[in-house]
């Protein structure tokens, strides 16, 4: 017998508004794939990252900080190029794939390497999908590059924040020394060079390939590439996947219901 589920207003509607959910208070989006620094933490693919591992969502700054973490000391370890974050190979052209949990109204997306402006997508202050990709042409910046992605929200005076390290062009090796990271000062505002095409579907591009693939009917995982339909058991609870994602620790179903999963 189907359960009868009462869904608060403020999880179909505006995400953004106050919403009662276990953990994490703070979780509204970052750049999923390629991995972007947090990530890799909250995968275990990069070790001993301290809270952020439990809220990659949480990078939120206000608008034009230029650091992987935003500003935000309890974060200060995305900015450590000593870690040697690992590099993914990519092409010259690079889908990034944004994961929103809280779906805030967008002013626009901005891609940054050393501080230059390397794209903008408009947002066009509309509330965007779960999960939205951009297509961003990096030929000018071969080799081993960090890009800072910045996710400037519509309805207030804050941005989300990921560092994603790349191997453009698949030249050189994926792990060198990595290059500094973004300056501290505003970087200057120039005219978008090349202009990224926004993509933002219901059904988004595939998860991670470091993610395996969800066993039908399978107790809930994390690192696991759940799609649309996919369904899976929570504590003895059933849910089924309403958007594809890798999922990581602190998703869990019972936090995420209605955003990621819905009950059965």
């Amino acid at each position: 017998m189907r359960r009868s589920i009462a869904y608060p207003l403020a999880a179909i509607g505006a995400i953004g508004s106050t919403l009662a959910v276990s953990s994490p208070a703070l979780a509204h989006g970052y750049v999923s794939a390629p991995p972007s620094r947090q990530a890799l933490c909250a995968s275990g693919a990069v070790k001993d990252c301290g809270q952020i591992q439990f809220e990659p969502q949480s990078v939120e700054a206000p608008k034009g900080q230029t650091t992987c973490n935003g500003g935000v000391a309890q974060f200060a370890v995305l900015n450590d190029n000593s870690r040697n974050w690992p590099a993914k190979t990519v092409d010259k052209k690079v889908t990034f794939t944004w994961v929103m949990t809280a779906r805030h109204r967008t002013s626009n997306w901005e891609y940054f390497i050393g501080g230059k402006k390397v794209a903008t997508v408009d947002g066009g202050n509309q509330q965007p999908d779960a999960v939205v990709t951009h297509n961003v042409d990096l030929s000018a910046f071969p080799g081993r590059q960090t890009v800072l992605a910045v996710w400037n929200i519509g309805d207030t005076a804050n941005a989300f924040y990921s560092c994603v390290d790349l191997n453009v062009g698949g030249g050189g090796a994926t792990t060198p020394a990595p290059s500094p990271t973004p300056s501290a000062t505003k970087p200057p505002v120039v005219a978008p060079s090349p202009t990224a095409t926004a993509t933002a579907t219901a059904t988004p591009t595939k998860s991670p390939s470091s993610s395996a693939a969800a066993p039908t009917g399978a107790e809930w995982a994390p690192n696991v590439a759940y799609k649309t339909g996919d369904k899976v058991t929570y504590e003895g609870e059933k849910y089924e996947c309403r958007q594809s994602h890798s999922s990581l620790r602190s998703w869990e179903p019972s936090v995420y219901t209605l955003a990621l999963w819905l009950p059965l």
